[in-house]
């Protein structure tokens, strides 16, 4: 779950990110792609965090 919100939580990130820097929807698009794959990572890292913790 943690990783699905991360994806969720950095498409709109970086969606709104291009879209502040006056991009294009395409823009839009690549920042959405690239923000939502760091965030995944980042989740995927805590979630394997979590568990080795327990």
């Amino acid at each position: 779950m943690i990783v699905l919100a991360g994806f969720i939580l950095g498409a709109s990130f970086g969606a709104w990110t291009a879209r502040k820097r006056g991009g294009k929807w395409l823009d839009a698009l690549q920042y959405a792609a690239g923000y939502g794959i760091a965030f995944t990572l980042i989740g995927l890292f805590i979630t394997i965090f979590i568990e080795r913790m327990y």
